[in-house]
C-alpha cells in the first residue's frame, strides 16, 4: 500500500479514535440531562431545556461515535455466512457493502449541509458555496461580517426554542467523520485483498 494512503487511515483511526471518547463522555452528559428532568418534575419546576438538550446530545452521542463504532467493526452485521470466510473474502464483502455505505453518507451530508444552511438562514446558493462565503465572511470581517450572513435563525418549535445549526453543525462534522473512516476501511480492505495489513 502507498505510504500516503496508509497515513491517511492513522490520521484518520486516530483522530476518529480521540473523538469518538470524547463522544462517549456524552452519555454522562445525557444521563445528567434526564435525571434532572425526573427531579425537576418531581418537584414541580420548570425544566423547558431538558427535552431539547437530551435530543441534541444524543445526536453528537451516536453521529460522533458512528466513525468510532465503524473503525472498531461494532456496527450490527448479518453473519450468516460472513463467519465461515477467509480474509479475503471477508474484505472484498466488506469493500462491497463500504461502498454503497459511502454513497448513502455522501447522499445524508449534502442533506445535512442543506439543512444547515437552511437554519443558519441562507437560502439562495448551494450549501457547499454559502459555508465557503460565511466563513470567509468570519475570517475576514469577524463576527458582525459572518453575522450578516445568517439573517434568519431556524429555531426549535418547542417553548424553549433553541436555535438549531449547533445540533445540525454537529450532525454534518459527524456525518463527514463517518465518511472519512468509511473511505479509510475502503483503504483498509483494499490492502486486505492485496494481502497486506494497514
Amino acid at each position: 500500500m502507498p505510504r500516503l494512503a496508509t497515513g491517511f487511515v492513522h490520521g484518520v483511526d486516530a483522530m476518529n479514535r480521540f473523538i469518538g471518547r470524547i463522544a462517549m463522555y456524552g452519555i454522562f452528559v445525557l444521563i445528567g440531562v434526564l435525571l434532572w428532568s425526573s427531579v425537576s418534575k418531581a418537584a414541580f419546576l420548570p425544566s423547558l431545556w431538558t427535552l431539547e438538550t437530551a435530543q441534541f446530545v444524543m445526536v453528537a452521542y451516536y453521529v460522533l461515535g458512528g466513525p468510532y463504532s465503524i473503525q472498531l467493526g461494532s456496527n450490527v452485521r448479518m453473519d450468516l455466512f460472513y463467519g465461515n470466510w477467509t480474509i479475503r473474502q471477508k474484505a472484498w464483502m466488506d469493500a462491497f457493502t463500504v461502498f454503497f455505505l459511502m454513497f448513502y453518507l455522501g447522499v445524508l451530508l449534502y442533506g445535512a449541509l442543506g439543512s444547515l444552511a437552511y437554519s443558519m438562514g441562507y437560502f439562495g446558493m448551494q450549501p457547499l458555496e454559502y459555508f465557503i462565503e460565511f466563513f470567509g465572511a468570519l475570517f475576514t470581517g469577524g463576527f458582525d461580517a459572518a453575522g450578516e450572513k445568517l439573517g434568519f435563525l431556524e429555531r426549535s418549535s418547542t417553548a424553549w426554542r433553541p436555535v438549531m445549526w449547533p445540533v445540525k453543525l454537529i450532525l454534518a462534522f459527524g456525518v463527514f467523520l463517518m465518511l472519512l473512516q468509511c473511505l479509510a476501511e475502503l483503504i483498509r480492505d483494499i490492502g486486505r485483498i492485496r494481502g497486506e495489513e494497514i
